[in-house]
Parts: structure tokens; sequence; C-alpha cells
């Protein structure tokens, strides 16, 4: 199969400094073409050389770094048979997929694709190395990373041995989610799970990426996914994160959307004491829309690190962020967002929203909202808002004989529930709304 889309060559930030490693060695996948073995030591020799993001760097600005570098951290052993079968029973997900694969400790336990239909190649990363080692040269983290985690992509390069790649041909269209699921369990364990979806002119995919922990052990999770949208096509995309509340888990996107094409992305985190997520979505063909989306719960001493770019390479652009933030107890959030316009991009339309509702006096939000223009005719706009849940709501919900408790969770739902509507699937939208449940009598007990 050949999907070719071509991708616009990035700013580069930069080297930094060396510094101290992570993890004792890099893992090598047997039989890798001489390719991607090469880039993986290379990786490996830029993760030495690179030193852990310091508060100082603007992309790490009121957040750390250090949250994610624990020299105690060692890539997770092959599992036991027990946890397997713990695995595949919690692995429930939608009533209905096209496809689904379940990893634990970025080892395949089930690859299940015979619904999918003819002209789509789903298959474990390991495998699609193998065989299908010419598409993943043309498109594997081509693009540099410029959101500050270049020493974490770096480790991921070095060490990634499973994962999701999606190839669908022109005019195929799946109807049904495929469905990926990734577990990490072991006293600070650490895995490396990477999607990469490219679709031909005019094809369509929903994929579904869930991240979660078998145990409430201290681990890991350092994913990275990349999606090239081809002339035509759409990519809907949800990353459920729902690791552990001790656990660390940094995701990294990149999106190159061509002419026509349309991506939707939607990052859901609800668990780890420290969740981080890069995302940049390039515009590099006329008529180009990109919507990213953004829902977290955080409670207690969570605390969770947005990071995005809009990037309008072509002109006739479109571009939409909505992010929405409903923060409890001590918890933290972290947003900084930047519409960037290159030269030439005339006629952009982008958009940039972060809504953060505060249910505690010691919640905090930060926000940082950006604009870089560099074109004429464009209409851009951006905004964040910070408040606490209305005295008069509680009061009309109060009168109606409903707890307090119960009516800041109506409020809250209510508050997230048009981001995870944009996903424009009913059964989709019921199964996201159920571990939204989940989180919420997680966050009662």
């Amino acid at each position: 199969m050949s999907v070719a889309v071509p991708i616009a060559e990035p700013k580069v930030d930069a080297p930094l400094s060396p510094q101290s490693h992570l993890i004792p060695q890099p893992n090598r996948l047997n039989g890798a073409p001489v390719w991607f073995q090469q880039r993986s030591a290379a990786a490996w020799d830029e993760f030495h050389s690179l030193p852990l993001p310091g508060n100082r760097v603007e992309h790490w600005r009121y957040s750390s770094a250090k949250k994610l570098n624990s020299e105690a951290f060692q890539i997770a052993t092959d599992p036991s048979e027990a946890d397997k079968l713990e695995a595949l029973a919690r692995s429930m997900g939608l009533t209905e997929n096209a496809a689904k694969l379940v990893f634990i400790n970025d080892s395949l336990v089930i690859d299940d694709n015979a619904r999918l239909p003819l002209g789509v190649i789903c298959l474990p990363f390991d495998e699609a190395l193998r065989t299908q080692g010419d598409v993943l040269e043309q498109y594997l983290m081509k693009r540099k990373s410029q959101l500050g985690s270049e020493k974490f992509t770096a480790l991921h390069l070095a060490n990634v041995r499973a994962g999701a790649v999606i190839l669908v041909s022109k005019n195929v269209v799946i109807e049904q989610p495929i469905e990926v699921f990734h577990w990490v369990t072991g006293e600070n364990a650490v895995i490396f799970p990477h999607t990469l979806i490219v679709t031909g002119d005019h094809a369509q995919v929903t994929v579904v990426d869930h991240h979660g922990s078998l145990s409430e052990d201290s681990c890991a999770s350092i994913a990275v996914a990349d999606f090239v949208a081809g002339p035509g096509s759409r990519i809907t995309y949800v990353n459920a994160q729902e690791m552990s509340l001790s656990s660390r888990a940094l995701n990294i996107s990149s999106t190159t959307v061509g002419r026509d094409a349309s991506v939707k992305a939607l990052q859901l985190h609800l668990g780890g004491a420290f969740s981080r997520n890069e995302t940049v979505s390039d515009l590099i063909g006329e008529g180009a829309r990109s919507e990213m989306l953004g829902v977290s719960l955080p409670f207690g001493d969570q605390c969770v690190d947005m990071r995005t770019l809009q990037n309008h390479i072509a002109p006739r652009t479109f571009s939409d962020l909505l992010y929405k933030n409903a923060l409890y107890d001590k918890s933290k959030t972290v947003f900084a967002g930047l519409i960037q316009v290159e030269k030439g991009a005339h006629y952009t339309d982008a958009y940039q929203k972060c809504r953060n509702l505060l249910n505690s006096d010691e919640a905090e939000a930060a926000s940082l909202p950006g604009l870089e223009i560099n074109a004429d005719q464009v209409r851009c706009s951006h905004g964040a808002t910070n408040a606490p849940i209305s005295a008069d709501e509680l009061f009309y919900l109060k009168a109606r004989g409903i707890p307090d408790s119960e009516s800041r969770k109506l409020i809250a739902t209510g508050f997230i529930e048009d981001v995870i509507g944009k996903l424009e699937n009913a059964s989709l939208v019921q199964h996201l709304d159920e571990i939204i449940e989940n989180k919420f009598a997680r966050m009662s007990m």
C-alpha cells in the first residue's frame, strides 16, 4: 500500500547541553530494518546529550520536567499469564469496534482485526516494522518535538516496541472505531506505546487509545502518536488516559493535515499524579481542518500539563481548539497554546479557548494562550477563563432537593459534555461518558 502526503519541514529548537540518563539501556527490536536500528541508536545518543528541561525553559513554565525524571524507572518486564488475563478482562471498551489490540507492558496480548474492510492495514508496531517498513520510514516521528519534550521523545524512539500502525487506503471508510489498549503493571515500570495513522485520499477512520494501569503501582507511560491525513480524508482520534493516581503519563502527538482533510483529536486526562500532553497540528494543504479537544478532571494533588501548537502553513485552513478542565481539591492544570500562521497562509481561520471550572479555593489553573500571525486576511482569536461554580446554579439545584455534591457533579458534567459531544459518534460519546462517570465515583470515595 502506498499513501503519499507531503510533510512540511518544521522549525527545530537549538540543542541542549548533556545530562544524565533515566534508564540503563535502550530496547532493540529483533529483525527491525537497518534504518530503524540506526534511528533508534541515534535517538539513544540524543537522549544522553540532552539535559532535563529546567523551569526557566518556556515550554515548562508553571510545570516541572522533574516529575518525569526518576532513575528508579525501568523498562517494563514481560507480563505474567495472570496479568495478561486481567488485561483482557479489563479491555472491554466499546460494544462494537472494527478491530482491537491489547498490550500489557508493551507485549501484545490480542490482535483482533477480522472485522476490518479490505484496504486497511492494522498491525502491531513490531510486525509493521517488518512488513510495512517503507511506510514507517516515511512517516514515523518525522516531526521534531518543539514543545519541550525533545529528551523524552528521543527516549521513546530509542525504546519503542509496541503500538498500532493503521494504514487506510484511498476511499476506504471504516464505520466502527479501532480500539487499542495499553496497560502497564509493576512498580517503577515504564512503557513506550506508539500510534501511527496514515489515511489515503477520502478515507475515514476513528481510533481510540486507552492508557491504563493494572494496579496502583507508581509507573509511567511515554507515548507518541503520528497522524497523517491525505487529501479529503478524515481522522478522529481519542486518547483516554486512566493510569493509576501515583503514575506519570506523557503523550506527544503530531498531526499533518493535507488538502481538504480533517483531523479531530480528543485528549482525555483522568489518571496519573502528573499528566502532560503535547499536541502539534500542521495544516499543510488548502482547506485543511484541525479540531483539538481536551478534557481533564483532576482532583487531590493531580497535575495536568497541556501544550499545543496550531500551525497554519497553507492558505485557507481552519483550526479550532477547545480545552475544558474541572478542577477539585489542590489539583493544578497548565495550558499553553499557540496559534501560528506562517507567511503565505492567508485567509486562515483559527480559534483557541481554554475554560477552567474551579471547584475548590485551593485549585490552580494557569492558562497561556498566544498568537503569532505572519499573513494577511486572517481571522484568529484566543481566550482563557477561570471561574468557580455559580452560586445561583447551586442554589437552584439545592432548592429542588439535590445535594451540593451531586449538584457540583451535574454542573461539571454539563460543563465538559459539549467537548465530548463534538466527536459525533453516539456509542463513543456514551462510552467516554461512562469513563468520566467512573472518575467521578473515584473522586467521591
